[in-house]
């Protein structure tokens, strides 16, 4: 990439959280291994612990005790909202049965046919014919009863919400369908209707996966350069006018949700250096999420430099005084760690062998940097604070990282051509090095 002056176009979109990761069904040799109630239970929980923290941070849902159905429809509303714009904006239709006159309570069968209908899978319930419901029911200890209190419709909504796992049958058998609905089981509920929408965890696979470099790559093949019609226009011509030096264009659909307190983003050009950089640190013996977020890096290409060469990776468009924008491919890799302590762990590996200290250095990754880049959307030790400054149109982000004392200067650079413009800012930590350059030291 090529990097010119102190405002620069690195960066991510804003922060936001999510860890969910779950055992499945277990195989061995083909079969199901019997799992015990108590293993049941203890999963259902760990699993509620974690969308509970995911959910608390993500939507700002705080639930204790027994939840009524007032709490519920609430929490479950901002579940189905849009995720910074990426989907529709929700109605306000109640996914719950109508409540008995001055009733307040909720019962298992009503949150439960509730997520199902949140999550978009009631025409799958309803092809179940009672058969169907019957073999779903008793997979969790449950009786149905042709004509029972419990209408048909719901009667299937719950056995899809059996065979889909939105509880397990197990942990359901404890339950009763008439009974109260206990915090724990919200969370779970509502974690299984984000999952269901894509807004929970979006990775990879980890370091210890052995197919985690394939995957790697095929994610790079994959994408593409970004375009952002309209919005990218607009900022094209702050580009041309020099009100800032470039920006990233990135796509909110690849957002991981990871717990900013245990991740770090890390940003380059070459996939081989992603390769060996999650090599590096699975040698170390350091797990952590993986995913690869797609990046379009545009900046000024001065005509004196010669006539740039097009790939599909990086292309060229010449504007009015002879210079060209400049758009190339490139990618943020976030790592999501398995404890903070894992995480600051990162920064001295990346100094020894992933960053470029003279011209004909050995002993480094493939295409390492002068400047590697890297950050933290939470305080971290040693790193210095910068802002970016980025604005958000539906699901894609245009975004430029500066000095704070800048910020303002990038705003009214973004501002020029449309006053109206929602300009957007945060501070987060960032490496030494990536610091200096701002500062203008180029090495």
């Amino acid at each position: 990439m090529k990097r010119h002056n102190r405002l620069v176009q690195f960066g991510t979109a804003a922060a936001l959280a999510a860890v969910l990761s779950f055992p499945q069904a277990v195989l061995a040799a083909g079969q199901p291994i019997a799992v015990s109630a108590s293993t049941t239970a203890a999963l259902a929980a760990d699993e509620s612990a974690a969308y509970s923290s995911f959910l608390s941070r993500h939507y700002g849902i705080a639930l204790s005790g027994t939840v009524n159905r007032a709490q519920f429809a609430a929490a479950l509303e901002k579940v189905v909202a849009p995720v910074r714009g990426i989907t529709a904006e929700p109605t306000q239709t109640s996914y719950l049965p109508q409540a008995p006159a001055g009733s307040t309570s909720l019962t298992v069968w009503e949150a439960v046919t509730a997520a199902v209908k949140a999550a978009e899978q009631k025409e799958l319930a309803y092809t179940y014919d009672e058969a169907k419901v019957a073999a779903a029911w008793a997979k969790a200890g449950w009786t149905y009863n042709a004509g029972g209190t419990i209408p048909f419709d719901s009667a299937q909504e719950l056995a899809v919400a059996i065979d889909l796992q939105f509880v397990p049958a197990l942990q359901l058998a404890s339950l009763k369908a008439d009974g109260s609905v206990s915090a724990e089981l919200a969370y779970q509920l509502l974690g299984k209707v984000a999952e269901f929408h894509g807004q929970t965890q979006n990775y990879l696979g980890t370091i210890s996966e052995a197919g985690i470099y394939g995957k790697l790559v095929q994610a790079w093949k994959e994408s593409q350069l970004i375009k952002a019609g309209d919005l990218q226009q607009l900022v094209d011509e702050v580009l041309k006018q020099d009100l800032i030096t470039g920006y990233n264009l990135k796509d909110a659909a690849f957002d991981p949700h990871f717990d900013p307190a245990r991740t770090i983003t890390y940003g380059h050009s070459d996939i081989v250096h992603a390769v060996q950089l999650i090599g590096l640190l699975q040698s170390e013996g350091i797990e952590a999420k993986v995913q690869l977020e797609p990046k379009t890096s545009a900046f000024l290409y001065l005509k004196e430099w010669g006539e740039p060469t097009e790939t599909e990776d990086y292309q060229v468009v010449q504007i009015e005084n002879g210079n060209y924008i400049a758009y190339s491919k490139e990618y943020d890799l976030s790592f999501e760690f398995a404890s903070a302590e894992e995480k600051e762990r990162f920064q001295p590996l990346v100094l020894q062998y992933a960053k470029k200290n003279e011209e004909d250095a050995t002993g480094l990754l493939k295409g390492s940097w002068w400047q590697p880049l890297y950050y933290s959307l939470t305080e971290i030790a040693d790193y210095p604070v910068i802002t970016n400054n980025y604005v958000q149109e539906g699901r894609y982000i245009v975004q430029t990282f500066s000095l704070n004392e800048d910020s303002a200067a990038v705003v009214e650079g973004f501002k020029t051509l449309d006053a109206t413009l929602d300009v957007q800012t945060y501070q987060f930590w960032v490496d030494q090095p990536f610091y200096n350059y701002l500062l203008g030291d180029f090495k």
